[in-house]
């Protein structure tokens, strides 16, 4: 890999000026040798093999950011879903294992750890139905445990019985850290065709198709791309999408880079960069602002989803030219928590619910951070998950929802959160039931083009 004086000074100027960082460095591990029939003896094997693989984590990437003057913003761990790891147990309640993997984290010195997980989109095995159930209390009493829920995919179809559950639950987790408002449905989210190599939390957990330990990259740069659109003012989109792709590709030249350095000091194996444009609180580091900078006066605005087309399909072409092992997510977020740009469009209403869901039609991930009023029903919880879920089934592409329904909060009120999560505008879902429609339960079927063979 060879890098020439202007390209490195290129990155260092992105660097000190235009928030450009590597999101996380994220160490996968397999848990499934930890299975055994007491759970307190599973969560013990837990916390050993998570100290054993990801001790020097920390370390090694804050040696990387010194040597090599690249912030990495977060190191994280993902692991096996624990629906899984658990099957064996006897026990109906895991949230010891939940304690056992925060304990781990902290131990580590990570921030977050992902993989309290379930992967239900065809049906429930007993262990799901135990790991689903335990989700608000272990979400409630850590600190850095992050869970996730696949209900659905483009080969299986939707499992609205698992949609209808996930509205329960969320709505749980929501009144058992309503002290916190809700933080707890933060680090939870339901996905549709979930990917099993994802870096970010909340949604990362280690896939069984994976080895047994690997590390992944997630880079960053909205503030970045902002600043390279700004020498394009008035150009057709031609230009728009080539600089776009140029400057992915820096991007993910520098994820590289971190990456191979993290595997070869951790002897890991290298698994993917996920080079999402993953925004934060921060001004200058905004999607919103880089659709503006296309030229809409607001985000949220007719021709914000085609603005957002163009950034995400540009941004994948200019990473996979850049890494041959380019994976997760991969494209551009939209948190509205997490996101000046977004929240200011949410607060001055240029940017609705339904104008999100058109947007997640074209990107990566799809409701992300949002905020809706304490009292949303779990049923109207639920057909947010559908519909999301239909997005990513029909368009074959990975949709999530993180949604918290802030406990005593209504339209117009802010939810802080702090940190990377930033706040969130409670913004207004609609007034009408969908109560009949999830109560039917069963499985929308998966659609003809997921006949592939």
């Amino acid at each position: 890999m060879l890098y020439n004086m202007q390209d490195i000074v290129s990155t260092q100027d992105m660097i000190d000026k235009q928030h450009l960082d590597v999101r996380t460095i994220t160490m996968g591990i397999s848990l499934l040798d930890c299975a055994d029939t007491d759970v307190q003896r599973c969560a013990e094997k837990v916390y050993s093999k998570i100290m054993q693989k990801a001790r020097r984590l920390v370390a090694v990437g804050e040696q990387i950011e010194t040597e090599f003057g690249i912030p990495i913003v977060n190191k994280r761990i993902s692991v096996t879903p624990i629906s899984l790891v658990a099957a064996a147990c006897t026990g109906a309640d895991y949230t010891h294992i939940a304690l056992a993997m925060d304990r781990a984290a902290k131990d580590c010195g990570v921030n977050f750890i992902g993989g309290f997980s379930a992967l239900v989109q065809k049906g429930f095995s007993e262990s799901d139905k135990k790991l689903i159930a335990s989700i608000p209390s272990a979400l409630a009493a850590t600190e850095r445990v992050c869970s996730s829920v696949c209900v659905a995919s483009t080969k299986a179809g939707i499992n609205m019985d698992a949609v209808a559950r996930m509205g329960e639950i969320i709505k749980q987790t929501a009144d058992l850290t309503r002290d916190a408002g809700g933080f707890g449905c933060a680090k939870l989210v339901v996905f549709a065709n979930a990917v099993e190599d994802n870096p970010f939390m909340a949604g990362a957990f280690h896939g069984v198709g994976e080895g047994e330990c690997v590390i992944n990259v997630g880079v960053s740069g909205p503030g970045v791309v902002y600043h390279a659109l700004q020498s394009c003012k008035g150009q057709p989109f031609d230009v728009v999408a080539e600089t776009i792709k140029q400057t992915a590709f820096k991007i993910t030249r520098m994820g590289q880079l971190v990456a191979k350095e993290a595997s070869e000091r951790l002897d890991v194996p290298f698994g993917i960069v996920d080079l999402s444009l993953a925004p934060t609180p921060a001004k200058g580091d905004s999607v919103a602002r880089i659709l503006e900078e296309m030229g809409l006066e607001h985000c949220g605005t007719h021709g914000t989803t085609a603005a957002l087309a163009l950034l995400n399909d540009a941004v994948k072409k200019g990473g996979v030219m850049a890494s041959s092992h380019v994976g997760g997510l991969s494209g551009a977020f939209i948190p509205v928590s997490e996101d000046e740009g977004m929240i200011e469009a949410a607060q001055m209403g240029a940017l609705s619910l339904d104008k999100l869901e058109a947007m997640t039609c074209v990107c990566s991930v799809g409701l992300d951070m949002i905020a809706v009023p304490g009292d949303t029903s779990a049923a109207t919880l639920s057909a947010i998950i559908a519909d999301e879920a239909a997005v990513g089934v029909v368009n074959c592409k990975t949709t999530a929802v993180r949604v918290i329904p802030a406990p005593g909060k209504t339209v117009g009120d802010m939810v802080e959160f702090g940190g990377l999560l930033g706040s969130a505008p409670v913004m207004d879902v609609h007034p009408f039931s969908a109560d009949i429609f999830i109560s039917r339960g069963g499985r929308i079927p998966a659609p003809m083009h997921s006949l592939k063979n």
